[in-house]
């Protein structure tokens, strides 16, 4: 199924840790930000596939020259590896919405990609030079402004959405924002991964673990405040699985990301028009995978008492939310509003 003109809308969130797509032909995907290609031949006669995507890419690393070519949300600058790993990965989001060669003799393809909410000019080209023959028609919209239109909360409300590479904030007003409106910062879930791994490397120093492990112990175990019992890990000691406790230092790395998020939020809302500032306050809302982390809306509601208080609450549906938004956008654009692509 696609609209009634016949073209396929896409949505995508486009992650340095996970990516999502929705299509209104009803295929919704999220991804692994992982592409890998064969190291040698002896690894290309092993996994008989000359590229691996997503968490295929990612359990077998050993046998990859793996590549997570987004930084911060953006496409990494001079890596021609990187580059190409990008185009692979948003041809295989594509495919798996059903966008083929095949399938764009019959029907257009429009895609709304979700970038952050400070993005350069060069680095939306980049992207746009990326998707050049995989798409007909696109738009690139801030991160938060995507979550914004897909939960329908365009006017009087503040948008936190917290990924792998930054944390992007946008005060909505009814329109499109300005980039008065919005924040980004490089404070999210990478900084909190960066925090755990030196934190466990200098109180455990005898332990053996990867920055992989530390994000798969972070999704599984992450808190702010009081927490709910202990977070104890199994890591190798001198080669023997052992039991080891990081909750102090889940804990502090988690928490380590709130100053910033907890400043920017009470910097955009200063912002407002005075007589709108207490309707935003009740309408803050978090969003990313990041924002998954157990007491984080809490604590931040906390900092908006310094301000006459407030209500933050969390999107339902964290990782899919930035894609279904870009997807309602592209539903909704005017002809105006889309750029064709060459190809």
């Amino acid at each position: 199924m696609s609209d009634n003109n016949g073209d396929l809308y896409v949505g995508i969130d486009l992650g340095t840790s996970r990516s999502s797509v929705s299509a209104s032909n009803g295929e919704r995907h999220v991804v692994d930000s992982y592409v890998g290609w064969p190291r040698d031949m002896v690894a290309r006669k092993v996994l008989k596939r000359d590229i691996l995507i997503g968490r295929e890419a990612l359990d077998n690393r050993s046998m990859l020259e793996l590549h997570r070519p987004l930084e911060r949300g953006l496409i990494k600058e001079g890596a021609e590896r990187d580059a190409k790993a990008v185009r692979e990965l948003l041809r295989h989001l594509l495919s798996l919405a059903g966008v083929s060669d095949e399938s764009r003799k019959k029907q257009k393809v429009r895609a709304v990609v979700g970038v952050p909410a400070e993005a350069l000019r060069v680095n939306k080209q980049h992207l746009r030079e990326a998707m050049e023959g995989m798409v007909d028609s696109l738009i690139i919209v801030s991160e938060p402004f995507a979550v914004a239109y897909g939960i329908d909360e365009l006017l009087h409300s503040l948008i936190i959405d917290i990924g792998a590479g930054t944390t992007d904030l946008v005060v909505m007003s009814g329109r499109y924002p300005t980039h008065d409106d919005q924040k980004t910062l490089t404070n999210a879930g990478d900084s909190v991964d960066d925090q755990l791994m030196t934190l466990i490397g200098e109180h455990h120093p005898e332990g053996r673990f990867t920055i992989h492990m530390v994000r798969d112990w972070k999704e599984q175990h992450s808190f702010v405040g009081k927490g709910n019992g202990r977070v104890k890990v199994e890591m190798p000691v001198q080669g023997r699985p052992t039991e080891i406790d990081i909750t102090e230092e889940m804990r502090a790395a988690c928490e380590s990301i709130v100053p910033p998020v907890s400043e920017a939020m009470v910097d955009l809302i200063c912002k407002v028009e005075p007589e709108f500032q207490n309707r935003v306050r009740q309408n803050v809302i978090l969003s990313g995978g990041t924002a998954m982390i157990k007491g984080l809306g809490a604590i931040l509601q906390v900092y908006l008492g310094e301000i006459g208080g407030g209500r933050v609450r969390v999107v339902k549906d964290p990782i899919y939310v930035g894609a279904d938004g870009g997807l309602s956008i592209a539903k909704d654009a005017p002809d105006s509003d889309w750029e064709k692509l060459a190809g």
